[in-house]
């Protein structure tokens, strides 16, 4: 491979973030520009930052690998992945929006008006963060030692300050202009060398990769046959667990209103469907011009490797740096909203309220934003060596069966169902968080099992979920007298359009 092009491109795509992020320092001077931009994003740019945002390494680089390694089937994460955001406009896009919260936990506290349930969505929040900060750290170091030779340490280190400056400097209104410019990026970076090898697998001949899909299997581990518990378990993992994940919904509290907010959502499901259409193509044409990957090479590098392999010289080399550019904008963008996120809730819960005793107003708590920032961004590459061989999508497919075991059922009872206690929520949650976390602990120590018991491990969202839902409503019928006060009103709140809400 040519090192000097691809570290170009990784360097251009790192600067263009800096320069962006540093933009921002410019235009964000209060508090709530550094939470929730002031709450003025269009939809459009809105919908552009999340879908720079939520196509990480999983999508840039894992969904190829694992259609390469394990065939078509693996097309339900990319299905997944798009359908929660459906059940997101469905469900809570709009109420939460009218919620006037920052983070998940503020509209946690709000709606149940009890600082314990804060204090545990404030510790998910940060847990989930940095699960899903890792594969992303990982992705960017098999990216950077792939196309320049580096140490696997040094991709994760230059996302980490990457994104620390990024964050420190503007907040929210720095990273959402960052994440839109992000999203384009990839979505050129991933469709202008698919076009380029489908023109190269059409000279060759064109079929060998519809061929070769007689390889496709079930969504099974090895030795094991629950695939369709596995499919199922994993599509309700990425539905509902989109809607869990703070990264996500913190977006949701930067539209002007609840109808913004729904006009964000259904962009997003078209743009996200727009990026979807490449990714597979390149484990499929892998399983033609690349039959076998080099001894030790993870199936994640598939779609970096097929370039040079299709076409070799300049122009492989070329689309190379260009795939290695694009993968670098999608661990920057992920990376950058999970640190918002991540950062938020430690600021205003851990460090907020330390800095506000030594300089009040405004400026200690910009202050302490930036100072958690470092701390949001550093905590998950000091541990990021530990996911080993785990695939990016695996580990990110674990995310977010802790986000759908945990938060899904707190939002939906808390914007629908008007008797969810405090007791029954926390509960909920607890249950929720210790089940998903003790089966991904489970999956990341052991690695995959076989039977049943791996089948449960390896995707815990078909049982964890009802489960966790199941206690929260049970806990709450058994406790009445913990519905809070202000349910009524709050309701209202969430559900009232806000044009009816100023008439009224």
């Amino acid at each position: 491979m040519n090192v000097p092009l691809s570290a170009g491109a990784v360097a251009f795509v790192c600067l263009l973030t800096l320069a962006v992020g540093a933009f921002g320092l410019r235009v964000s001077r209060a508090t709530s520009d550094f939470y929730v931009a002031g709450r003025t994003v269009t939809p459009f740019r809105n919908a552009s930052a999340i879908g720079g945002e939520y196509l990480s390494a999983a999508s840039f680089l894992g969904i190829a690998g694992l259609v390469y390694d394990r065939g078509v089937d693996m097309l339900w994460f990319p299905v997944g992945y798009t359908v929660g955001y459906v059940v997101l406009l469905v469900l809570v896009a709009a109420p939460l929006r009218r919620s006037g919260a920052y983070t998940l936990p503020d509209f946690a506290e709000a709606r149940l008006e009890s600082r314990r349930v804060r204090l545990v969505c404030s510790v998910l929040v940060v847990g989930i963060g940095w699960l899903y900060l890792l594969p992303q750290l990982a992705g960017a170091g098999i990216t950077l030692a792939l196309v320049t030779g580096a140490p696997l340490w040094l991709g994760g280190a230059v996302v980490t300050v990457v994104v620390v400056l990024s964050v420190a400097a503007g907040g929210m209104r720095s990273i959402t202009l960052v994440q839109a410019m992000q999203y384009w990026l990839k979505l050129t970076a991933i469709a202008v060398p698919a076009f380029v090898l489908l023109a190269v697998w059409a000279q060759d001949g064109g079929p060998g990769p519809v061929a070769d899909l007689a390889w496709r299997l079930p969504l099974a581990g090895p030795g094991d046959e629950h695939g369709l518990y596995r499919t199922y378990s994993l599509l309700l993992a990425l539905a509902l667990g989109t809607m869990g994940l703070p990264h996500v919904l913190v977006r949701f509290y930067t539209n002007p209103d609840g109808g913004g907010a729904r006009r964000t959502t259904v962009t997003v499901i078209a743009l996200l469907g727009a990026f979807y259409v490449f990714t597979p193509l390149y484990g499929v044409l892998g399983r033609t011009y690349l039959p076998s990957l080099p001894e030790g090479a993870r199936v994640d590098s598939v779609t970096l490797r097929l370039p040079s392999e299709m076409l070799p010289g300049l122009g492989g080399e070329l689309l190379t740096a260009v795939l290695a550019g694009g993968a670098f904008a999608a661990f920057l963008s992920t990376a950058s909203g999970l640190t918002v996120s991540v950062t938020g809730v430690i600021s205003q819960d851990l460090l907020r309220p330390v800095l506000a005793r030594l300089s009040g107003g405004d400026h200690s708590e910009v202050r302490a934003f930036r100072l958690a920032a470092v701390l949001a961004a550093a905590v998950p590459y000091a541990v990021s060596p530990v996911i080993g061989d785990i695939s990016l999508a695996t580990m990110v497919g674990l995310a977010f069966a802790v986000a759908a075991s945990t938060f899904a059922p707190l939002l939906v009872l808390g914007v629908w169902w008007p008797r969810l206690t405090t007791a029954g929520a926390a509960a909920g949650l607890v249950v929720g968080g210790v089940l998903a976390t003790g089966a991904v602990t489970a999956t990341l120590a052991l690695g995959e099992l076989g039977g049943w018991p791996g089948a449960l491990l390896a995707q815990p969202g078909a049982w964890t979920v009802p489960v966790a839902a199941a206690v929260a409503v049970g806990v709450s019928l058994a406790t009445p007298h913990r519905i809070p006060r202000g349910t009524g009103r709050t309701l209202a709140r969430l559900h009232t359009p806000e044009g009816a809400r100023a008439r009224t």
